[in-house]
Order: structure tokens, then sequence, then C-alpha cells
């Protein structure tokens, strides 16, 4: 009876060791299985990405000139030369090219009733460009002309990345002719940006 009593109380204490560890093991993998499960987008092993998004926004071409300049006086047969304020393209259009012509173009000049003796034409002006300050990455090129009534280029812009600007204050000469009368004469210069 003793016996069969050890075997038993044997067997009892053989099967607990092997079922508590067991017990345990398996209490401890789900906790640790229930810790790393992914939540949302994550994957375990992983850190998560996240994906970031925004604009750059693009304006206009534009163009700014003097409303009005004085160029002083001098007697027929000679020139008279003077500056005519700044003249100023932005771009603001963001491109990965970036290029624009300028053009000029003139009316004659008159004075009195503008009559053909009352007239300097048009073609009696130049216009020089001389030194243009650039900003951005943009090259920029300067030409001096003749004026006439048609536009001519005398600023261009190209290899351009991004906005640029540039400015000028150009140089407007007026050969007066010989026969030219006595009077103050006006008459309008105009730029245009494309």
């Amino acid at each position: 009876m003793r016996r069969s009593m050890a075997i038993a109380f044997t067997s009892a204490t053989v099967a607990g060791l092997m079922l508590a560890p067991t017990a345990a093991f398996a209490a401890s993998h789900s906790s640790m299985a229930s810790h790393h499960a992914p939540a949302g987008n994550a994957q375990e092993g992983f850190d998560p990405d996240t994906t970031v998004t925004f604009a750059v926004t693009s304006g206009e071409l534009t163009m700014t000139a003097p409303v009005a300049a004085d160029l002083g006086s001098g007697a027929p047969g000679t020139d008279i030369s003077g500056a005519l304020g700044a003249v100023s393209v932005q771009d603001n259009r963001a491109l990965l090219t970036a290029s624009w012509v300028v053009s000029a173009s003139s009316t004659n000049y008159t004075t009195g009733t503008a009559t053909p003796n009352e007239t300097i034409p048009a073609t009696d002006i130049d216009y020089a460009p001389g030194t243009i300050t650039k900003s951005g990455t943009i090259t920029v090129t300067g030409t001096g002309i003749t004026m006439s009534n048609s536009p001519q280029t005398v600023v261009t812009g190209s290899s351009g990345v991004g906005d640029n600007s540039a400015s000028w204050d150009p140089t407007i000469t007026v050969h007066v002719p010989a026969a030219a009368v006595f009077g103050t004469y006006t008459g309008t210069i105009a730029h245009s940006v494309s």
C-alpha cells in the first residue's frame, strides 16, 4: 500500500512539474504576442512612414516702366540724351525652364499742331538698355536699337529656373533734326513682355 501511494505521489509530482512550466510559457507567449501585434498600418519590425505633400505656387510675368521722363533740351542738329528711368521685369511663374522677351516701340514726337515740321520721327530715337541687374536664375541680354513705331527686342531673359527678375535704366538719345522747330516735343515709348 505504501508502495502504490509512493508511485501515485511521484506520478502527480512529475505531472505537476511538467504542467506548471507549460502553462507559464503559454501565458507569457500570449502576452508577448499581443504586445507586438501590428496597429493600424504599422508592421512588426519596420518604422512607420508618413507621406507629406505641399504645393509651390506660381504667379505672373509682369513689368513696370516710368510713367513719364524728361530728357532735357538741345538745339536743332544736336543730340538730346537722358535716362528713361527704371524698367523692370518680374517673372513669378516658377517655371522649370523660364524665358521672356521685352520689346519696345515709340510713337513719333510732336509739338504745336503736329505738322511735318513739328514732328520728329521715332526713327530719330535710339534706345540703349545699358547695365541690367538681375535676381534669381536667368541669363539676360540687352540690345540697343533705333526705335520705330513697331516693337523691337531690347532685353531677353533665357535659361531661367524658377522666379527671376531683371531691371535696367535705358538711355534714350534723340537725334534732333537740323530743321526741327522750337517747342516741347512729346511722344510715347511702349514696353511689352512675353
